[in-house]
């Protein structure tokens, strides 16, 4: 078996040194042959001597993974499951329960059913906790456990999760489900129309076109694209949505390598839909890769008023490659800069700090670029909005909440011990609100300041110079002021918090279709972006 193993692996080698020899690594070419025979030398020593049992396949699969680690974290390996999932995202469909999940060690966490989709249909809640589908628990699935819910449509699966303590179980018939990229469009007032478009797949443009062209039918004169939240996506797509708005031969984006290949700029290719339609977008720090690109054309360009906060910075391109079996490799190739020459990307993965991290550009090493009118734009990562609203950055304590869920989790206890009936009228209290830092402080919620850590650092140096003693009143007093900082934080910090819950709430009552509408009546940016619409001399003097 091992010999097989092995065989194959040479074989693989071999093919990959063969399409090395081709490509524009050919100079390179001896030096990365030569690593290959010594790590193909010592695979085979260290499994054939190693004093326990090995596996090849998790050994290697380690192996690509921390070799992948020193590089960007969007060059990645795909195993077969993997591949198929990406072509899921891109095409827009698949065949499942209908459910955005959250892949846990030992669980699966339903974060939003799919109205009338078969979980939905099968009475599964947001925070409803999956441990076993079918026979298989979850914990003991070494794989992406989520790949347990898909199957073909029409085929049944019975699903085993806890909600409030209790466990439950459900038999879900498996159906297609299109994944929408814009999954809601309306008209806010008599004039202006607003466009979600939460993802760059396949189905982008067209879908965006189509919402447009509705909601023209209906009176609107004036458009709000929201990309807030957008992870990105194709490329093409980003080319097509920016084509709607602005003339045929207009240059969107340019990404720039050292694969002479890879050097490509990207121009609008049809006529476009309205050139003149008064267009704000909103962005955020989660809008990425190609609602960058939508959003920094459309910037550069003067067409359209951007508002919100800095976007992610995700300006790293990939391809993927296909491998052997099945898999795939995605490799960064190039960088993504807008028509004006600024470089999207944020961090840098190639300098980094002493601790390993990223580096970011700081503020002052910004470069000015201009746009057509002459307008100063900067680089440093993302794109920087027009008109930056504060509520839309979040806060150090803000992605510290996040990143543990807790909003979420609050959300859930919330909705099974409240009952909200008017959309419209919803508005989260003062008690509600002081409920949920009590629970933050239950689920015993912490963070570190990095002016806490470096305060910890700095006593700890001062031990062992046993210097302690000497500075400890002056370090108890720091100390202290930090404490009481991070106890104020919270409330500092309410608008944004109560925001984030609000949605998280109006999301589990009413679906995500409910929330983009109370989006139209009560959400802040969307108020200002209306205020700069509705006043065109401000509009103008924006753009001019």
């Amino acid at each position: 078996m091992k010999h097989n193993i092995y065989k194959r692996f040479l074989i693989i080698v071999a093919g990959l040194g063969l399409f090395l020899s081709t490509t524009a690594f050919k100079t390179d070419f001896f030096e990365i042959a030569k690593q290959i025979e010594i790590f193909t030398t010592m695979f085979k020593e260290l499994n054939m001597n190693y004093v326990d049992e090995t596996n090849p396949a998790d050994l290697m699969d380690t192996a690509i993974k921390s070799m992948l680690s020193d590089l960007d974290p969007y060059t990645q390996f795909y195993n077969e499951q993997d591949v198929e999932a990406s072509r899921i995202n891109n095409a827009g469909d698949y065949t499942g329960i209908g459910a955005k999940v959250l892949t846990l060690k030992d669980k699966l966490v339903i974060v939003e059913p799919y109205k009338d989709y078969a979980a939905d249909k099968a009475g599964l809640k947001a925070g409803d906790e999956i441990i076993k589908v079918d026979n298989v628990a979850v914990a003991d699935f070494k794989e992406d456990a989520a790949n347990l819910l898909q199957g073909a449509a029409g085929t049944e699966v019975t699903i085993t999760y806890k909600r409030q303590g209790k466990v439950n179980t459900a038999k879900i018939i498996r159906e297609s489900l299109e994944i929408k990229a814009v999954p809601f469009y309306d008209m806010i007032d008599s004039k202006t129309g607003y466009i979600v478009l939460r993802k760059f797949n396949t189905k982008a443009s067209s879908e965006t076109l189509r919402a447009l062209k509705a909601l023209k039918n209906q009176g609107a004169t004036q458009m709000i694209l929201d990309l807030r939240g957008n992870p990105g996506g194709l490329l093409s797509e980003a080319v097509n949505v920016t084509n709607i708005f602005v003339p045929k031969n207009e240059l969107v984006v340019t990404t720039k390598s050292k694969v002479n290949k890879y050097n490509k700029t990207y121009y609008t290719r049809k006529e476009a839909v309205d050139t003149e339609i008064p267009l704000v977008v909103l962005i955020d720090g989660r809008s990425a890769s190609a609602s960058e690109i939508v959003s920094g054309a459309l910037q550069d360009m003067d067409r359209a008023v951007i508002v919100g906060s800095r976007s992610f910075g995700k300006g790293l391109v990939q391809r993927p490659k296909p491998l052997t079996y099945g898999t795939q490799m995605k490799i960064t190739i190039s960088r993504y800069y807008t028509p004006s020459g600024r470089c999207i990307q944020a961090l840098d993965y190639w300098n980094r700090d002493e601790n390993g991290k990223a580096t970011r550009i700081k503020k002052e090493n910004y470069n000015v670029f201009k746009t057509r009118n002459g307008r100063p734009v900067y680089d440093g990562g993302g794109i920087e909005p027009d008109i930056e609203m504060d509520n839309s950055k979040f806060t150090p304590i803000t992605k510290a909440i996040l990143g543990e869920n807790l909003i979420f989790n609050f959300a859930t206890q919330y909705y099974y011990n409240n009952s909200v009936s008017d959309m419209k009228s919803f508005e989260l209290s003062k008690a509600d609100f002081n409920s949920f830092k009590s629970y933050l402080k239950s689920s015993g919620f912490s963070f570190e300041t990095k002016t806490e850590k470096a305060l910890n650092e700095a006593m700890a140096i001062a031990k062992e110079e046993e210097l302690d003693k000497v500075i400890a009143p002056k370090y108890d007093d720091l100390a202290a002021a930090i404490t009481s900082y991070k106890s104020a934080t919270i409330d500092n910090n309410k608008a944004q918090l109560t925001s984030l819950l609000t949605d998280e709430i109006i999301k589990r009552y009413f679906y995500s279709e409910g929330l983009y509408k109370y989006y139209t009546l009560n959400n802040p940016d969307i108020n200002k972006a209306l205020s700069v619409l509705n006043n065109p001399t401000q509009y103008a003097s924006i753009l001019r």
